[in-house]
């Protein structure tokens, strides 16, 4: 006979089954139903989805675009109808210099703005000039305008012409420097993008007729800057009104793509004005 380590189990008989007692089955079905409740402790948190963040839309404002074309995109962009942030301008309790006496344009300034649900006309417009303020409000933009002579509120008039009469970037500078050299002479400004702001258009071709209309932002018939910017001018326009390029210049214009000529004389202006008119009929306009 041999003697069996109590450490060691019995062995059980070939066929034999362990079959659980009446309060063996009981325990097995209660641990069963604790598994499986813990189980679904689990899950529960995983098959719960949370809100989603939302994703903002964007507004993006071009530089130089006038404040109407701000207005109708953040109608747009809002799903407004079509006057509503206008109409909000009045309302929105805006941070603008006096001299705008509440008149936003040159002071909505060119970016890209998030836009969700909660967005609204009043809220987007005080984003906007928040913006300006703050970027106008500069410590290089305040000397700039102190050395020129001239008030910020100016200074963003003056950068609103550059934006629309520059060919390029790279002219900007020299388009600033005509602007001031025609002011410190008393010259009338001359510039067609004042005509064009007036009669709500964009184009090259100015009559003789548009230069005798009446209005204040007629640049041929008043001296001076016009009333109010514009349009909204981006920070190489501005840094252009405060620190433009040293020269003589007094005219200019852009004879084709990339070609603007600058010049102090005005016999020459007249030569280039007259290629720039030979090179429209050549192109098809007037």
């Amino acid at each position: 006979m041999v003697n069996e380590s109590p450490d060691v189990p019995p062995r059980r008989r070939p066929g034999r089954r362990v079959r659980p007692t009446r309060r063996g089955r009981l325990v097995l079905i209660i641990g069963a139903v604790l598994v499986l409740a813990a189980g679904a402790a689990v899950l529960v948190p995983l098959l719960t989805t949370e809100p989603k963040t939302e994703q903002p839309r964007t507004l993006v404002i071009p530089e130089g675009w006038r404040a109407s074309q701000v207005y109708a995109a953040a109608d747009k962009a809002l799903g407004e109808p079509a006057g509503t942030t206008q109409k909000a301008v009045a309302t929105a309790d805006l941070p603008l210099p006096a001299e705008a006496k509440g008149n936003p344009e040159g002071y909505l300034f060119p970016a890209t703005y998030p836009v969700t649900s909660g967005t609204t006309p009043e809220s987007l417009l005080r984003y906007m000039v928040d913006t300006a303020v703050s970027r106008f409000g500069a410590d290089h933009i305040t000397a700039g305008a102190q050395r020129n002579n001239v008030t910020v509120y100016q200074t963003v008039t003056i950068a609103a012409i550059v934006q629309a009469e520059a060919d390029s970037a790279s002219d900007m500078g020299k388009v600033a420097r005509v602007i001031h050299n025609r002011l410190d002479r008393g010259m009338p400004l001359q510039m067609d993008s004042t005509l064009n702001y007036a009669l709500n258009r964009s184009t090259l071709d100015t009559t003789t007729g548009d230069t005798k209309m009446d209005s204040p932002y007629n640049s041929y018939v008043h001296k001076g800057l016009p009333p109010t910017p514009i349009g909204n001018p981006g920070e190489q326009a501005m840094a252009a009104a405060i620190g433009p390029t040293p020269g003589p210049w007094l005219y200019f214009v852009t004879v084709a793509p990339g070609d603007t000529r600058f010049t102090d004389d005005y016999a020459e202006q007249r030569r280039n004005v007259a290629e720039f008119n030979n090179n429209r009929r050549g192109a098809g306009h007037g």
